[in-house]
């Protein structure tokens, strides 16, 4: 790869979106890849840009005002027949995808914009396919307090670190109890709205009568017990941002008044007709899968396509192992004021237990055990009767380590498995995740393990690969 620190060796690439986080977002993510960028807020500036040029590749989003890209991709094939172009879209639309091969796309991502995704699609289209896995240099600290031990946390915080720097809306999925919150703050920490406020909503704990008022405050005889006026949340947060917990639960009419905040930053208190104009960011979490809740009608649409221009998946923590001692060894500290250790089978078990509610269970199980052994050494005896069972009364049974040969041939079963399982699905990330029984993210580091080996994880020597 050539040095990235000669950055006028490296391709420059044209970002056309109207929309001014997600040009931001793809700014900052790319030059910090090393590529030079230039941004235009429509396919009109697109046109005049690629005439003062020159450019190695141009990334455009499909729905814009003005010209969309489509039509901004027929015009530039004009002038620039050979320049690679890559299309970017809210809705995974079959028929504008084809249309766009047709007039000479290189290929189309869609929302929720995979960052792993992007910058191989980048690399590959520039001639930059070997420059390695995608790494990230900032000078971001994990918030006080935040355990980040296995290579798939560091890589959820790295993208929220990216992420961060934009104004883009963020919906950040994951089973409940897994730390969805946490990296929440994160990326309002690490935005330029840290020094103002970050408001949590939970929308399945205040009732749906209540939730309107507590968002959008409400005028003095709004209703029945509405005796003075009350500023809501969106006002409260002016500059800085809100997070919506279990968003998912909010009801279909509450949905449809959130879309419009997400247009227009607009909004109405109850009992009035004043608009009042918002400027606040959005992220979202959910443990629910809002694309079947789409397709059943219980979640808007458009509102999902909203919230969810950017998806940070964050994996159980059955995937990350490597994070359950130090998560477990900061828990018992905070229970026990540091007077607690860990006896060695209790750590066997911790690590050997599937840990079904996640990191929510293992701080409750931290809890118990710092009060049932009176700050001294936690024993088996002094977990949950669940984990007891699931392990067995006496823990699981320690064997010794396996041979060098053994590893190996294990290793290659699995590389095996997640080859087969990727072609049986023709490269598709998400079926094979779900196919494998691993999450995503999961299933992404493991794959960049085996690109590193040399191995085909992309189906470029095959007829084609789907992202």
């Amino acid at each position: 790869m050539t040095n990235p620190t000669d950055k006028a060796a490296m391709p420059r690439i044209l970002i056309v979106d109207d929309d001014e986080g997600q040009r931001s977002l793809f700014d900052s993510f790319l030059s910090g890849q090393g590529f030079r960028t230039r941004v235009v807020a429509s396919g009109e500036a697109a046109l005049e840009a690629l005439k003062e040029g020159p450019f190695d590749m141009m990334v455009s989003d499909v729905r814009m005002t003005g010209i969309s890209g489509l039509e901004t991709l027929r015009r530039a094939r004009i002038d620039h027949p050979t320049l690679p172009v890559l299309l970017i879209t809210a809705y995974a639309d079959i028929r504008g995808a084809v249309d766009a091969m047709r007039d000479g796309a290189l290929d189309y991502l869609a929302k929720p914009i995979d960052l792993d995704q992007l910058l191989s699609a980048v690399q590959q289209a520039t001639g930059m396919a070997k420059a390695g896995p995608m790494k990230f240099e900032g000078d971001q600290k994990l918030p006080a307090g935040v355990i980040a031990a296995s290579p798939l946390m560091q890589a959820v915080f790295r993208d929220a670190a990216l992420v961060a720097a934009s104004g883009s809306r963020v919906l950040i999925t994951g089973e409940s109890g897994v730390g969805k919150e946490i990296v929440a703050v994160a990326i309002h920490a690490w935005s330029s709205r840290a020094s103002r406020p970050l408001l949590r909503i939970s929308c399945a704990a205040i009732a749906e009568n209540l939730l309107e008022s507590e968002l959008f405050g409400h005028e003095k005889g709004a209703f029945p017990g509405a005796t003075s006026q009350r500023i809501g949340r969106f006002e409260e947060a002016s500059g800085g941002t809100i997070f919506f917990d279990e968003i998912g639960d909010l009801s279909l009419q509450l949905q449809a008044k959130l879309l419009r905040v997400t247009q227009d930053g607009k909004i109405h208190r109850m009992g009035s007709n004043r608009e009042i104009q918002t400027d606040v960011r959005i992220l979202a979490a959910t443990s629910r899968n809002l694309d079947e809740d789409v397709k059943l009608g219980r979640f808007r649409e458009d509102l999902f396509y909203r919230l969810n221009v950017i998806e940070l998946g964050v994996p159980p923590l059955r995937e990350r192992r490597e994070d359950i001692l130090p998560l477990a060894e900061k828990f018992i500290g905070e229970f026990s004021q540091g007077r607690s250790r860990f006896s060695s089978a209790v750590a066997t078990v911790l690590q050997g237990y599937e840990w079904p509610g996640n990191v929510r269970e293992l701080r409750n199980a931290m809890e118990r055990a710092a009060l049932l052994s009176g700050g001294e050494l936690v024993m088996p005896k002094h977990l949950t009767q669940r984990i007891r069972a699931a392990m067995g009364e006496q823990g699981p049974t320690v064997q010794a380590p396996a041979e060098a040969a053994d590893v190996e041939r294990l290793d290659a079963m699995e590389r095996q498995a997640i080859l087969q399982t990727l072609r049986k699905h023709a490269f598709n990330r998400t079926d094979s995740a779900k196919a494998l029984g691993i999450s995503r993210r999961a299933l992404q580091y493991k794959l960049q393990r085996l690109r590193d080996l040399g191995c085909d994880v992309d189906g470029r020597s095959s007829s084609g690969a789907a992202e």
